[in-house]
């Protein structure tokens, strides 16, 4: 099982969006589709679609947050042709935000929004070995910005199976960006790669929960270690959400409940909504409690 999941939040375009995004990759899948009633959102649509072999998690649950490129996902491409032919299908209603040319680290790149509002990178270079199709991507800015280092050592000592890979760093004459601010860098958590940068432009946007980290739990050991190590603001806790001290979201969540959340029962299914909505971090003897009763 991945053990962190991306989760994307749409006003309503989640059901589009992931068969959108399953028409640009191989090795798609639409795992499960749940419907939650009674949200403080109203009725939510949850769908678990796997990109390429990933697995991601696209939520319609009303207009409350806005995609931003302080997350992106960065699609490795096996070739030019393939990287022109994802941009052509991303540009669409869309727009660049780098366009699509030659770089001094690839020789075929591109930064866009989708229609959505969804930031991809796609890019091609030679000597790139393909480990993994595609690579969310945090970028710090404003209050966040030169704290990617710090960001992503902090990550690596709460996550196994994880190591910092080589940083690309600003140097010199790159301002606004100093020297010693990270360009990019990738990093790997439970053996899934991330990527990182820092940007000292003056941007209008920084993390929010349009995206966040889903972090699956077998045990509620695990869900009160995730929850210690990662919680550092205590109003955002809500509902296995909570933020860390770099602004990033979280979910912390229990293995069970996927299953409890395809019960083609309603009555389990409401019962088991009713009680997580009304918890901050989740207990998993609660959340069994309710889908029994």
């Amino acid at each position: 099982m991945q053990k962190i999941i991306p989760h994307l939040w749409f006003d309503k375009e989640a059901e589009k969006a992931s068969k959108f995004y399953m028409s640009l990759f191989e090795n798609v899948n639409l795992k499960d589709k749940t419907v939650l009633n009674d949200t403080p959102s109203g009725t939510a649509e949850l769908y678990r679609v796997d990109l390429a072999g990933q697995e991601f998690m696209l939520l319609s649950a009303g207009p409350l947050f806005k995609f931003t490129p302080a997350v992106s996902f960065l699609i490795a491409c096996s070739s030019a042709k393939e990287v022109e032919m994802l941009w052509e299908k991303l540009i669409e209603k869309g727009a660049a935000l780098m366009p699509l040319e030659a770089y001094p680290f690839s020789d075929k790149y591109g930064w866009v929004i989708d229609k959505y509002g969804l930031s991809w990178q796609v890019m091609h270079s030679s000597d790139l070995e393909i480990k993994q199709k595609i690579t969310p991507t945090l970028m710090f800015v404003g209050d966040q910005c030169g704290k990617a280092e710090e960001a992503i050592e902090f990550y690596t000592t709460i996550f196994e199976h994880s190591k910092v890979g080589d940083i690309l760093r600003y140097g010199m004459d790159k301002t606004p960006n100093e020297s010693n601010m990270i360009q990019h860098v990738e990093f790997t958590l439970e053996n899934q790669r991330f990527a990182a940068m820092d940007s000292g432009y003056n941007h209008d946007f920084t993390f929010n929960e349009a995206i966040s980290f889903v972090v699956n739990c077998d045990t509620q050991e695990e869900i009160d270690y995730f929850w210690d190590k990662l919680s550092a603001v205590p109003e955002a806790e809500q509902c296995g959400w909570l933020k860390d001290k770099y602004g990033f979201s979280w979910q912390i969540v229990p293995t069970i409940m996927k299953d409890m959340m395809k019960d083609k029962n309603p009555t389990k299914l409401e019962q088991v909504t009713e009680a997580f909505l009304e918890m901050k971090k989740f207990d998993i003897a609660e959340l069994i409690k309710a889908y029994e009763r």
